[in-house]
């Protein structure tokens, strides 16, 4: 085994921190990097079995051994999953089974200092010097910014999915948070670098506003992340969950308007989607 230490330090607090590694939601976010549309199923108490999942029923097993919240946790890796069952262990799975991997949180000063510790096999030790400071980076991003988490689960096929939600001629259909608004116009270059603009309007012509922004990283039925004109972050992320497509979208919330009224007008946005994938 090959002892391998990832460090990154966050301007935020631990609980905030703590809560983006381990709520559902963000978690899915951030080991997205790792492997797409994976997930994890566990109560979460110390001693617990974990069932780390990709999309397709894969994974492994492990043993929460350490929980301290905004502290510590550690899980003790047992063996591999197939199709959503463990799996004894055979010659290549005993190679890392009972194999550790530890977080450590240490909040000073408002800001907090994360370590992960992790046993890895040679074969896959490259792999994680590669993808582990992706995920933290994320996991940085999403702590230190006012994000707020929302998601839907659509009966279509990803390809749908993508095109109703990308094609200017489909998001002027769905793109309104309540009746009484619309979508007249919509541009959309939809590529890392690429830029966009949706015109919001009321019907009565009484206002209107283009909400545009900027794609930082389009990766095809996947996930999309781009920054907004003022400098908020938006990411989401397109994940197939058995028989639907889950859309987490994660954004930063403005300070002009409550939290409330936020989550609820994107939310709003994201059923509208749902609808008119599904009804069309």
């Amino acid at each position: 085994m090959i002892a391998q230490k990832f460090e990154v330090t966050i301007n935020a607090k631990a609980d905030k921190v703590w809560d983006v590694l381990w709520n559902d939601l963000t978690y899915r976010q951030w080991t997205s990097v790792f492997c797409h549309g994976s997930y994890a199923v566990s109560d979460w108490k110390e001693g617990s079995r974990v069932h780390f999942y990709s999309p397709g029923g894969k994974g492994m097993y492990s043993t929460i051994i350490a929980l301290k919240p905004n502290v510590e946790m550690t899980f003790n890796h047992l063996g591999e999953i197939d199709d959503y069952k463990e799996l004894p262990n055979d010659e290549k799975a005993s190679e890392w089974s009972n194999s550790k991997e530890q977080y450590l949180l240490n909040e000073t000063n408002g800001s907090t200092h994360v370590v992960v510790n992790l046993n890895s096999v040679e074969e896959y030790a490259t792999y994680f010097e590669d993808v582990f400071p992706k995920a933290l980076a994320i996991v940085k991003e999403l702590s230190e910014r006012n994000c707020i988490t929302i998601t839907t689960k659509i009966k279509a096929p990803i390809e749908k999915v993508w095109n109703y939600w990308n094609e200017p001629e489909h998001i002027t259909q769905w793109c309104a948070a309540s009746d009484d608004w619309h979508t007249p116009k919509a541009v959309n270059n939809c590529l890392t670098g690429g830029q966009f603009t949706n015109t919001m309007a009321a019907k009565d012509g009484s206002f209107s506003f283009d909400f545009s922004g900027t794609y930082t990283a389009v990766k095809p039925n996947e996930l999309l992340a781009y920054t907004l004109e003022d400098g908020r972050i938006v990411r989401i992320i397109f994940v197939p969950v058995k028989d639907q497509l889950q859309i987490i979208e994660t954004f930063e919330a403005e300070t002009q308007n409550p939290m409330e009224m936020q989550q609820s007008g994107w939310q709003n946005i994201l059923d509208n989607f749902k609808k008119y994938v599904e009804n069309h």
